[in-house]
Formats: C-alpha cells, sequence, structure tokens
C-alpha cells in the first residue's frame, strides 16, 4: 500500500503543477490583443491540459484504491475524509472547468478579464491547504 501512496503523491504533484500553470496561462490571454500571441496560448493552454489530465485521472484512481483498500474501515466514521472527498470532488470540476474555458478561449467566447483569471488561480491553493490539513491532522 505504501507504493501506492507513494504514487498517489507523485500523480498528485504533477497534476497540482499543471492546475497552479494554466490560469497563469489564462491570464496571460485574457491580456493580450496579438493574435500570434493568442493562438500560441491556446496550443500551450490545451496541450498542457491533455498532459495534466492523465495525472489527476490517475490521482483518483490511486486515491479511490487506497480509500476502498484501508481508508474505508479506518475513517469511515471520522468527517475529515467526507470533507476532503468533497473538495477533491470541487477540484475536479475545476479541472473540467479549466477544459471548457480553453475551448472558451479558443473560439472566441471568453469574457473575462485578466483579474477574474488571478482570482480563478488561487482556488486549487485553497484546496490543497485544506485537504493536506484535512489528511495530516485528521480535524473531525
Amino acid at each position: 500500500m505504501l507504493w501506492i501512496k507513494a504514487f498517489h503523491i507523485i500523480f498528485l504533484v504533477s497534476w497540482f503543477a499543471g492546475i497552479f500553470y494554466l490560469p497563469r496561462l489564462f491570464v496571460n490571454h485574457a491580456m493580450t490583443e496579438d493574435e500570434a500571441v493568442k493562438k500560441q496560448l491556446e496550443g500551450m493552454e490545451y496541450r498542457l491540459y491533455r498532459f495534466i489530465t492523465p495525472f489527476a485521472l490517475l490521482t483518483l484512481i490511486s486515491g479511490l484504491w487506497m480509500y476502498f483498500d484501508y481508508a474505508w474501515s479506518l475513517y469511515a466514521h471520522m468527517y475529515w475524509l467526507d470533507m476532503k472527498l468533497i473538495l477533491v470532488g470541487l477540484l475536479f470540476i475545476y479541472h473540467f472547468y479549466c477544459g471548457k474555458l480553453i475551448g472558451d478561449f479558443k473560439h472566441g467566447r471568453n469574457t473575462r478579464g485578466h483579474v477574474f483569471y488571478r482570482w480563478f488561480n488561487e482556488l486549487p491553493v485553497l484546496i490543497l491547504f485544506s485537504v493536506v490539513i484535512l489528511v495530516i491532522i485528521k480535524p473531525l
């Protein structure tokens, strides 16, 4: 089980590296007026999203493996695990919403400015802090 936990953390770190950077690309995309730069950013966003999505899925698979193998029986009565799973669900919604935003930029449907994307970029940070605290401290 330690191997699964190790790979789970590796997949998570890889996913988060991209999920932190992708909205920064959105900030730049929302700020630029240059069509060549927009095309370059569209390509970067798409390739990054395609790169991190398998890590998101591998994080989910390895997490579910640990959940069903031992976490459910050990922590089913503790609310921290429920809260963690809710936050992970929100993170997946965030991830797939980023995919929608990539399509919006590509088809010229973006209606938001760079300030929105600067704030949007902070959401996964808050989720990461919360999940790490829940897993390590187990407060509930």
